[in-house]
């Protein structure tokens, strides 16, 4: 089983940064792609990176250019860099990742906790 720690969020000023870290550890074969979904209050939860094992990246339209995802594949964790931060961005920022348990395993997902980000203006 994978299991999933978030760090990072807070309250932040319009215009301010964060970064945001989700570390998975446990017992697994694989980690695969990681990424970050957020949920604004009634609203559905939405995609805003993900990145391959392999470092290919995926934003969402509203990020691009102010968020930046990344990883580092020996310590098995993901990060995104919030730039330029607005109201809107304002919502719980939850880590996903895919994983394997073994070699002849599909692939499961797995979600953390959730993390709050609160941008003022």
């Amino acid at each position: 089983q994978v299991q999933l720690v978030e760090s990072g969020g807070g309250l932040v000023q319009a215009g301010g940064s964060l970064r945001l870290s989700c570390a998975a550890s446990g017992r697994f074969f694989s980690i695969n792609a990681m990424g970050w979904y957020r949920q604004a209050p009634g609203k559905e939860r939405e995609l805003v990176a993900t990145i391959t094992s392999g470092g290919s990246t995926d934003y969402a339209d509203s990020v691009k250019g102010r968020f930046t995802i990344s990883r580092d594949n020996a310590k098995n964790t993901v990060y995104l860099q919030m730039n330029s931060l607005k109201p809107d961005d304002t919502a719980v920022y939850y880590c996903k990742t895919e994983w394997r348990r073994n070699s002849w395993s599909g692939t499961n997902n797995y979600w953390g906790q959730g993390t709050q980000v609160t941008v003022s203006t």
